[in-house]
Order: C-alpha cells, then structure tokens, then sequence
C-alpha cells in the first residue's frame, strides 16, 4: 500500500515507518517540522535502505494536501502530526485546538475529497482524564482535564461521526499510553525541543549531564510511593501496533478502537530505579509540586488489541530504559549531534 504518514518525522511516526517499510509498504512523510528535525530523513533512509519520499506541508493547508493524497496515490494514512505536551497545552490552548483539531479536520475533508478510505489515529489515554479506574479499557468512562487530552477526545468523536456518515471510511482509533525508548540501533529516537516535557528524555538528559537533576513533580499521589503511575511502552512495540491497525483496517474493514500499553503500571521512582538499573548510573532528583494537567494513574488493559489485532508489548521496563540511553548517549545534542 501506499501510506501517508502524517508527522513521520516525529518520535513515534519515524518510528511507525520503519515497522511499515518493514511489511513492504511504501511510505510518504508529510511533516511541518514545527516539532521535528528533517535531519532524521537520512537516518530513515539509511535503516530502511531505500528513499522516503518527504512533503514539508502543514495539515491545515488543504489543498496542498489533497495534491500529496492524488500524486502519491495514497491509499491509507497514519495521523500523527499534532502539539502533544500537557503543561504547555495549558498556556497555550487556542493554539493546541487550531493545530491538533483544525489540523485533522483538514486532513480528513482532503482524504474525502481524494477518496482516501482507511485511516489511523494516534490518540491518547489522556481521553480518560483523571479516573479513579485501577486499569482502563476502552469502556471507560473519558473525560479529559487537559486541552492537550481534550485535543485528543474531539478528534475521536469527529473520526467517529465521520465514519457513521460514510460507512466506506474506516479508521483505527488507537489509545496508547506512554512511549518510550528508541529504535536499537540507536540511530533515532526521541528529541525534544527545549526542556522535555515528559520523563524518559528528561531521565537521559540528566544522565548525561546535559541537566543537573531531575524534577519529580509530586509526591502526594495516592499511590505507593507517591509519584504518578504510568504504563510506559517501548516505541517498537507502538510502532508495530500502528502496522497491525492498518492491516485490520484492510483484512476485516471495520472500524477499530483499541488501549495500547502493557498493563503494568511503573512509578516515577520505579523509572528512575529501572534506568539506574539498566545502565549502571545515578540519577540525582528532587521533589517538587504537581504540574497543572497530570492525572495519578494511567494504566491500560491491552486485551482487546491483543484479540482483535494478536497484539501485545514485548519490551520490559529495563530495555526500554537501555535503548533510550543507548539513543542519548550516541545523539547527546539529538538530530544536531
């Protein structure tokens, strides 16, 4: 097939398009590079052996594309591109709602007029909001309590009027919850802009002495140790799940809403203690206040991607906390190395 992949030069869209060129796909990125480098193109390039061909365009730009959509004959895309870190979603969320919704409203108006028909959406389990649930499936009640999640929730109930309308469009929305690591050759993987919004870039900074220390954002949670419990989830494994959803969406053609995770939910400590573990280094940190929009718990129940999609993680805590560092200490300035 011949897929669009919208933000493929991100973290989890570079990614994705490895594990798609790997099934034989052919690719197209199509990225604004306003949170990405295209300097990971020739990396792509090198692993995967063959040329990716890049549209620099930004999603609300319609027209343009449609023309990507009807040049390449595309015949599925996979929707990554949007503004994704929660504190800065707070400050800014008119720019959040105009990106990441206006963003996709755009791109699904080009898909219909190109007659595109297969779709997958990376949402979030930030569509859940702050539950009291131990372990989510996808009957959990979703309320976000971040613009960023909101972002996410809207979008799914546009995909989902959209296919109730046309009954030819099918898509596959997929909830995952917290990437990380990196590819095992080290060659890509996450590079945030500025100071990282989210733990494991921050972890691989400080051990790297690019960052004195660690900031632990809270430590009052109603949990064991204090800090915030997340399902974190190796790259690879979401990167092979976004090739299983388009493979569902072409074999069963129906639409599909699936948790990613692992089912197992790690502390902000437990991530320290597995990252000093895995690569024989300290972490100094320290305690400091909640930050506005973070929930205490967000853990998946995996089972229905494993029976619909024979999908489950295979990366434990230790390994990806080993290919993220391998991925810092190989890249310590990320693309600009």
């Amino acid at each position: 097939m011949n897929i669009l992949v919208t933000g493929g030069a991100g973290y989890i869209g570079s990614h994705t398009v490895l594990a798609l060129m790997e099934r034989g796909h052919h690719v197209v990125v199509l990225d604004n590079f306003s949170n990405s480098s295209p300097k990971v193109m020739p990396r792509l390039e090198a692993l995967a052996g063959n040329p990716i061909p890049l549209c620099q365009v930004d999603l609300r730009d319609g027209d343009t594309v449609f023309d990507v959509l009807v040049s390449h004959k595309i015949d599925a895309v996979i929707h990554f591109a949007a503004l994704k870190a929660v504190g800065e979603s707070c400050e800014q969320p008119l720019q959040y709602f105009d990106n990441n919704v206006s963003g996709t409203i755009s791109l699904l108006l080009a898909m219909q007029k190109a007659n595109v028909l297969r779709f997958v959406f990376s949402s979030s389990a930030m569509v859940y909001g702050d539950t009291e649930h131990e372990t989510l499936s996808e009957n959990t009640p979703r309320s976000a309590n971040n613009p960023y999640g909101r972002t996410k929730l809207m979008i799914e109930e546009i995909i989902q009027d959209h296919c109730a309308a046309d009954t030819n469009f099918k898509a596959a929305i997929l909830r995952y919850f917290n990437p990380v690591g990196a590819h095992p050759s080290g060659m890509i993987g996450e590079d945030p802009r500025g100071t990282p919004n989210n733990l494991m870039p921050y972890l691989c900074q400080v051990a790297s002495g690019k960052r004195e220390k660690l900031s632990v954002f809270g430590n009052d949670y109603p949990t064991p140790d204090g800090t915030g419990l997340r399902d974190y989830l190796h790259v690879m494994d979401l990167a092979r799940a976004h090739a299983d959803a388009l493979d569902y969406l072409q074999s069963q053609s129906k639409n599909l809403t699936v948790n990613l995770g692992t089912g197992s939910a790690s502390s902000v400590l437990d991530m320290i203690h597995a990252f000093e573990q895995a690569n024989k280094l300290k972490i100094p940190h320290e305690i400091i206040g909640r930050r506005p929009g973070d929930v205490t718990r967000l853990c998946a129940d995996p089972g229905l991607a494993k029976e619909l999609l024979s999908w489950e993680s295979r990366h434990d805590l230790l390994q990806m906390c080993a290919d993220a560092w391998r991925w810092q200490s190989k890249n310590p300035e990320g693309y600009n190395s």
